[in-house]
Parts: structure tokens; C-alpha cells; sequence
């Protein structure tokens, strides 16, 4: 183990970079170092990542065992040793029978723990191996589930049709409880559902552990089917973490859609559980209608698809399935199986964001964190600890707190009224330096329009907030859970006027008249046709339906950031409801350095994660991880180098210098130029061409002209034309007929010789689409993708890394991140096309910026050295014709 490993568990034989990719991998993680790992897309990154961690994890847990077991045999020899020798005199003041009992008890201590961390282990061992392979006693458990489950369903059935309506006593979960302290408490760090259960098989230790992140759920399942079909499938247990709303399989809960209503509606039904189990101990009950409990939270359902999920690999599909068969809750099963978990799989806001990894019982101490599709890492951090709130959402807080605090005014206690009172005069004031007033509608209040940035110390000082104490605030907003319990209340009272912007008196019968006049007021203020009147009306619902409060409450835990790190930027629309705060988070690595500290160690990967020196600085550096304990790995691509043609153009076919710069793009010129270029590259190039423009509105602009000009014909009469959907519901639908186009050109012709897909640097097609084979053989990119140089929130964050990181090579921080973020793009955008070892495509960079050597200098290493600059049309056309002739005749 010193110098690695030689050999890897693989389902194939490895490529060199594989093994590479392994051996670097194991060495960062035995050694608790961060790595830096890229590796493109069609390399196998996912196999790598997961042979090469789950060996170390392997040798790790063998190495363990080995030194407990020679620790327990010294513990017991010792032990022995001084049982037979007799007690010789002692030079301290303590008689010789003490020191001998404190030595004695030390020993037996340290074996006892020993022999029961043996025990627990082999006794987790035993029961996962007995799941494997025991399949009729999985049957039968779940048959015994069943039985179960239907005599509770017909029992919860006949208390439903007993049920009368109760009067205000129902509204004791809704009100706050006594508010005991300000001082921060110790909080029971313990599993809800399972508190009342006497089984401490539910709480286990945490073993170690690799915790595997991704962006999106979709990535999370591929991760997983590759577990499925690696070496490792039939030993690791693997656990897949998801929110309520996606792991939820009580169909009551589920049709509320709502994330935020689905996590109240289950968080009540939790308390629910615990009243019924102490009314059940002897408890008076109160009076009203019997409470719902979930039906799929039973301790020992939960406990028996703990097991099975322990026992077999799953995907969230699969979790599902499983919970609706043992009619157990997938959403706690899951938080149950991470302590003896050795694979956790979760998307990475969960494990990014500190409160929520909390919740989720995610503990990261000595354990292995894997962050794939790193390459927007920084973005993601500063974006989930990021927070805004617009007029709308505030007023309507304001009102529905009002209208909380004025209906349990005499069932509140005298500190809860005070917190309540101190959050109110919070939302006036955000009010007010959005230039509104509250108990007023936000859609008839004028703002003047402008933007503002201000330092957190300064907008506290503006919005005359600055003599609140908001941790303290924000403290009693997360044990009082005042935002759930508002929402409660106006999920409760939607109907009778609460969620209005205005106040309102609180006796029935106005709130009856309330609800009547406020759907009048609906239908008198709609316009335009039925249908989207009435659409308009059901969104106008759903939103005051919901409560804001949570929004307000993840505002004001932003603003307890340092006064350096973040900024609020005011944006006044013209009117108040569009008008919003927002907090800008500027350094990431105040959020990211808990993770580093904590964990053994840290592995970010990704398939393209150039330029990686600004990720180091901004992220790492600022973090204080020193450069010894960083390490980076860069593979090529498996595929030849030859099936890859990296082309940059200077100029067009009519010598038109190519600058896409925002003062030329616009010019009719340089638009029929990039038209004659593209109607050329469509000549030669067989299948699908993607081309990828800068913007959406540049998009727009330049195939207008094409259709003046008659060049999008031109274009239609060589490749069908195809454009990126402005919703992402239709994106699957656009790809399956350029997919099928392309299909049919390749078997009939017809004069196509494919498609041609127009798309947008940063959209919808640009990252997580694969272009593979005939779908993607050229990529076209237009221009230089840089972001809105003119943005309040862009032009902070360059002043705030001017200022606080050092400069290099002669350009400012601020001016290295506009080409960062620029380049980054491209390079998603560009490597959407080579997706396996026999795939081939052609990449054409249309500006003579990107010649610059800085600028290829960020682009992948495996694209790089193949990129050829070409100042003139002529060398670059050859060029692309003998490509894909010489593939053609291969493929004959």
C-alpha cells in the first residue's frame, strides 16, 4: 500500500489513462490530499473514479482491521502480563494498588472498546451478507409489511369517517411554542421517526465513507448503474440521497407538488407520530379530529429497506419501487443507511450547504468527499448561498405574519410576540429601501428605477435594521420554526383572505367576505383571453397559497455573512412587486473551507476543468489549502488524434477578418460572412453541425438577417435547420427529430446531408447534451462568449478579486475571471461532440481572438495540441474536406 496499487478491480481491460487516472486517484486519497482530476467525457471518468476510490476504500478497511486486531491481542497480552506479575513498590505518593487499578482499567477499557467495535463490524458484515443472499426471507418480510400495512389502511379508514370538524384547538400545531431561551442549545442529534423506538439497531456508527456528489439527479443515476455494472456491485453498499420531493411515496403528500408544502406537510405528520405514540403511553389527548401519520414511516419497515438498500445497489427509480413494495419511506430510509453506508450518492447543493447537510445527516469528518462536474463548483457555491426577494414576496410576508401575529396574539408568550415583532419591523424596512410601504399593494406602489450595491453593514444601516440582533433572529427563526408554522397557517386559512397584501381583520366572517372579494377583484383586473386569464389566476393562486417567509428567513442567514465576503445589491424596477434585495455572495471559499477542513480528502473532478489556475486561487488558496496538499491530474482523450480537427478562423471565405467584438458583430458584413462560412462548412461536413452563438438576443438578431438575405434558405437546401427551444420541456423533443433527420438523410438523401442544429453558448444544449457520432460531426462556434461586463454584480465581484487576489502574468484577477468565464463556456460548448474512442468530429472557432496565445492556452490539452490556426479560409477549408474524406474512406 506505501506506493499504491499496480492492479485495479476494472469490468474491462483499462486504457493507460484509466490506470493512470486510478493511480493518481488512490495515491491523493491515501495520502488525504485535494485533488484536481479532469478527464474527458468518453474516457471513462465515472469507472475510473469508482475503481480507483472504492480499491482504496477496500485496502483502507483491511488495513483498519488488521491494526485493530493487533491492537486487541497487545490490549490482551498486556492485560495478561500484568495479571501474573505481582505489584512492585511505587516511587509516587499513590499507594501501589491505585496505580495498578488506573493502568488495569485503562487496558480493559481499551480492549472492551476494541472487542465491540470487532463485534458491531462483524455483525453488520453478517447481516448484509444474510441480505444478499437470503431472498425468501426478503419475501417474506415484505409480505408480512403488506399484511400490515392493509390493516392499518382500513383502521386510518374508520377513524377518517368518525372525524368531526374541531374549532381552535386544531390550531395547535400551528401556534409557537414557548420561546425558552436565546443561548444556543444542544440540539438531539438524533433520527425523527425512530426517537421512540427502544431498537438501537436503527443508530449506528459511522463507518468510513466516500460521499459522491453531482449536479443533477439525472448524473447521479448514471453514477449509480456504473456502480451497478463495476467489479464492487456485489460488496459496497451504496445509499442515494434525495429531497421529499423526489424520494416521497405517500401519494397524499406527493400531489402537493410544492417542495416547500410537501417538506411542511411531512414535518407535521413526524410531530403527529411522536403526540400519538405519548397519548399512547397515557397522555391526555386534545380535543378534535384524529391527526395524520404517514403510513410508510414505521420503524420497522424503515429498518427493514434500511437493510435492503444496504444489501443491493439502487437508483432513485429504484428506491421508489422498493418503498412502495415494503411500504417504507425511501426519503428516512435513506438518512438511516448513511452511518454504515460506504458509497453515499447525493446531488452536491446538499452536501455544499451546511444546514442542509445537517438535516440530511450527513457527517464529513475523516470521510471521502468525490465533487464531479466540478467545473461550475464556484458558481454553484456562490449561487445556494446566494438569496433574493422581491417586493411581492416581502409585502405579502409582512401581511401573513400580521395576520398570525394579530389571531394567537393572547395564545403567544411575551418573547414570541417580541421576535415576531422584531421580524415585522426587518421586512418594513426591506420595504422601505425598496421604496415601498407595507400594508399596501406592491403592484400599484411606483419605485424609481436604478440599481444599488451596498456592503451588508451598509444596506443594515440604510434599511435602519443595523440595531437588530439578526443572528440572534435567525436562531429563533430555526428553533421556533416560525416559517413552517406560518406556512401551516396560511395553507390552513388561503381561502378567507390570509396572503393578501393588505391587512385584514381577523373574525370569520370577514375573512369569508375577504376570500369572495379577493377573487371579485381577480376577475375585474384580468384581461386578455379565457384560457390564459384563468391560467393567470391559478399561478396568482399557487403563489399566494405559499408562504415567503421561508424566502425571508434564507435572506437574513445571508445577511449574517461577513461584512467582506458579500454585497446587496438593490434592484428598483418601477414598480415594488418587481423590485427586489438580493445577496451576492463574492467569496465561495468561506463556504467551501468547512468541507476541506473536515474531510480526509477532496477530489474534484470534471470533464474539462481548464483554466484550473483561477479555480485554485479563488477556491482553494482563499481557503487556505497550501499548494503541497493540492494534487492535478489531466488526461488526454482515448480517442486517435487523428479523429479530431480543431480548426481557429481568422477570416472568412471573402477575406473578411473575423472579430466578433460587440462594436462589429452587429455588421451586415460580418453576418453574411458567418452565413457563407457555415453554408460551406454544411458542404462538406456529413451528419449534424452544431452551432453555438454567444447570446440569445445575437442569436436571434443574426438569423433574421440570414432570412432577409435569403442565406437561411441556402442553408435549409443543404441540412434541415433546427433551433434551441425556449423551453427546456421541449428540448427532448427537438433532439429526437434532429436525431431522426439525421437518420434518414444517412439512408435516403433526398438532397439533405443532415441538420443543422442552432443553439446557445450557456443554454440549454450546451452542457449535459450529447452530440455523439452523426449528431454532432462539426461544431461551429461563433465569437467569444463573454459575460455582461456591464452587470452591477459582475463588475463587484471583479472589484472584490482585485482587491483581494493577487495578480499575475501582468492582467488583474478581475480581468483573468471575464476570460475564465468565458472560455469555460466554450469549452462545454465544445466538447459536447467526442463522446467515445471511435466517435471523430471537427471543431471551427470563428474569431481571431481565439488565436491569441493566452486563449488557447485554456482550452483542453487533447483539443490544444491538435488546434491549427488559420488565417485565411482557403487552408482551413482543404482541411476540413480531407477530414472527411479520409473518414469516409475508411468507413468503406
Amino acid at each position: 500500500m506505501e506506493g499504491g496499487r499496480s492492479q485495479f478491480p476494472f469490468p474491462y481491460q483499462p486504457y493507460k489513462i484509466q490506470e493512470e487516472f486510478m493511480q493518481t486517484l488512490y495515491n491523493a486519497l491515501d495520502q488525504g490530499k485535494v485533488g484536481i482530476f479532469e478527464s474527458p467525457t468518453g474516457t471513462g471518468k465515472s469507472l475510473s473514479l469508482i475503481c480507483g476510490a472504492l480499491s482504496w476504500l477496500t485496502d483502507h478497511e483491511e488495513k483498519k482491521k488488521q491494526e485493530r486486531a493487533a491492537l486487541l491481542q497487545e490490549g490482551q497480552a498486556a492485560l495478561s502480563t500484568s495479571a501474573a506479575q505481582p505489584s512492585t513498590a511505587s516511587s509516587s505518593a499513590e499507594p501501589d494498588w491505585i496505580t495498578d487499578f488506573v493502568q488495569k482499567k485503562a487496558e480493559r477499557d481499551l480492549v472492551s472498546k476494541l472487542k465491540e467495535e470487532e463485534q458491531k463490524r462483524q455483525k453488520r458484515e453478517e447481516r448484509l451478507e444474510m441480505i444478499r443472499n437470503n431472498v425468501q426471507l426478503k419475501y417474506a418480510l415484505k409480505r408480512k409489511t403488506c399484511e400490515e400495512d392493509e390493516a392499518l389502511k382500513l383502521l386510518q379508514l374508520s377513524k377518517d369517517d368518525h372525524a368531526e370538524a374541531a374549532g381552535d384547538q386544531e390550531d395547535e400545531d400551528i401556534v409557537v411554542a414557548e420561546y425558552e431561551s436565546d443561548d444556543e442549545s444542544k440540539s438531539k442529534n438524533r433520527f425523527i421517526g425512530a426517537e421512540d423506538d427502544d431498537d438501537d439497531e436503527l443508530v449506528e456508527e459511522h463507518v468510513t465513507k466516500i460521499y459522491y456528489c453531482s449536479r443533477t439527479h439525472s448524473q447521479l443515476a448514471q453514477f449509480v448503474h456504473e456502480v451497478q455494472k463495476s467489479p464492487f456491485s456485489k460488496d459496497v453498499s451504496v445509499v442515494t440521497l434525495g429531497s421529499r420531493q423526489n424520494l416521497c411515496v405517500n401519494d397524499e403528500v406527493r400531489r402537493l407538488g410544492n417542495i416547500q408544502r410537501i417538506n411542511d406537510r411531512c414535518m407535521e405528520m413526524q410531530k403527529n407520530k411522536h403526540e400519538k405514540q405519548h397519548q399512547e403511553e397515557g397522555a391526555k389527548r386534545k380535543r378534535g379530529p384524529p391527526k395524520s401519520v404517514c403510513p410508510y414511516n414505521k420503524a420497522s419497515a424503515l429498518q427493514q429497506m434500511r437493510d435492503e438498500l444496504l444489501g443491493t445497489v439502487h437508483d432513485i427509480e429504484q428506491l421508489l419501487k422498493v418503498g412502495k413494495e415494503i411500504h417504507s419511506c425511501p426519503y428516512y430510509s435513506t438518512r438511516l443507511a448513511i452511518p454504515p453506508a460506504q458509497l453515499v450518492v447525493l446531488p452536491y447543493q446538499m452536501l455544499l450547504h451546511e444546514a442542509t447537510r445537517k438535516a440530511a445527516g450527513v457527517q464529513l469528518k475523516g470521510q471521502v468527499v468525490i465533487i464531479d462536474e466540478a467545473h461550475n463548483l464556484s458558481d454553484t457555491l456562490s449561487c445556494i448561498h446566494s438569496a433574493e426577494l422581491n417586493g411581492a414576496q416581502l409585502c405579502r410576508a409582512h401581511s401573513q405574519l400580521n395576520q398570525y401575529a394579530d389571531r394567537y396574539k393572547n395564545r403567544l408568550k411575551a418573547k414570541n410576540l417580541m421576535y415576531i415583532k422584531q421580524i415585522l419591523f426587518v421586512i418594513e424596512g426591506l420595504v422601505r429601501i425598496l421604496g415601498g410601504k407595507v400594508g399596501q399593494n406592491p403592484q400599484s406602489q411606483a419605485t424609481q428605477a436604478g440599481t444599488e450595491m451596498f456592503t451588508i453593514n451598509n444596506f443594515l444601516f440604510k434599511a435602519q435594521i443595523d440595531n437588530i440582533n439578526l443572528f440572534k433572529l435567525y436562531r429563533y427563526f430555526e428553533k421556533s420554526m416560525i416559517s413552517r408554522k406560518l406556512g401551516g397557517f396560511v395553507e390552513k386559512y388561503s381561502g378567507s383572505g390570509v396572503g393578501l397584501h393588505t391587512q385584514t381583520s381577523s373574525n370569520k366572517e370577514n375573512r369569508r367576505t375577504e376570500g369572495l372579494n379577493r377573487f371579485l377583484q381577480t376577475l375585474q383586473s384580468s384581461q386578455g383571453s379565457a384560457p390564459a386569464d384563468q391560467q393567470g389566476a391559478a399561478e396568482a393562486e399557487k403563489v399566494l397559497s405559499a408562504s415567503p417567509m421561508m424566502q425571508v428567513e434564507g435572506f437574513l442567514m445571508a445577511l449574517t455573512n461577513s461584512n467582506t465576503d458579500g454585497r446587496v445589491v438593490v434592484h428598483k424596477q418601477g414598480s415594488l412587486s418587481e423590485s427586489s434585495v438580493k445577496f451576492l455572495l463574492l467569496n465561495p471559499a468561506v463556504h467551501f473551507s468547512q468541507v476541506l477542513k473536515e474531510c480526509r480528502a477532496v477530489i474534484i473532478a470534471g470533464g474539462t476543468m481548464q483554466p484550473v489556475s483561477d479555480f485554485k486561487q479563488e477556491l482553494l488558496f482563499s481557503a487556505g489549502v497550501l499548494e503541497e496538499r493540492i494534487t492535478e491530474f489531466s488526461c488526454g482523450h482515448v480517442i486517435p488524434p487523428e479523429n479530431i480537427l480543431p480548426l481557429v478562423l481568422c477570416s472568412g471565405p471573402s477575406g473578411q477578418e473575423l472579430d466578433f467584438t460587440f462594436q462589429n458583430r452587429d455588421s451586415p458584413r460580418m453576418m453574411d460572412e458567418t452565413g457563407r462560412i457555415l453554408s460551406n462548412v454544411c458542404n462538406v461536413v456529413p451528419g449534424g453541425v452544431v452551432c453555438f452563438f454567444p447570446s440569445y438576443e445575437y442569436s436571434r438578431r443574426i438569423i433574421s438577417h440570414w432570412e432577409a438575405s435569403g442565406c437561411l434558405t441556402r442553408l435549409a437546401n443543404k441540412k434541415k435547420i433546427f433551433q434551441e427551444p425556449k423551453k427546456a420541456s421541449q428540448v427532448e423533443q427537438v433532439l429526437g427529430e434532429f436525431s431522426r433527420c439525421i437518420q434518414r438523410c444517412a439512408l435516403d438523401g433526398g438532397g439533405l446531408t443532415g441538420a443543422l442544429l442552432f443553439s446557445v453558448v450557456g443554454g440549454k444544449m450546451s452542457e449535459g447534451i450529447n452530440f455523439s457520432d452523426e449528431l454532432g460531426r462539426c461544431v461551429v462556434m461563433v465569437g467569444m462568449p463573454y459575460p455582461n461586463i456591464k452587470s452591477p454584480e459582475l463588475q463587484e465581484k471583479m472589484s472584490y478579486l482585485d482587491k483581494h487576489l493577487p495578480h499575475s502574468q501582468g492582467r488583474s484577477p478581475g480581468q483573468a475571471l471575464i476570460e475564465n468565464l468565458c472560455m469555460k463556456a466554450v469549452n462545454q460548448s465544445i466538447g459536447r461532440a467526442i463522446r467515445h474512442r471511435g466517435d471523430y468530429s471537427s471543431i471551427v472557432l470563428c474569431d481571431r481572438r481565439y488565436a491569441r496565445p493566452a486563449t488557447l492556452s485554456k482550452l483542453p490539452t487533447w483539443i490544444r495540441d491538435r488546434t491549427s490556426t488559420c488565417k485565411t479560409f482557403g487552408p482551413a477549408f482543404a482541411a476540413l474536406r480531407r477530414f472527411f474524406l479520409e473518414k469516409k474512406q475508411k468507413q468503406v
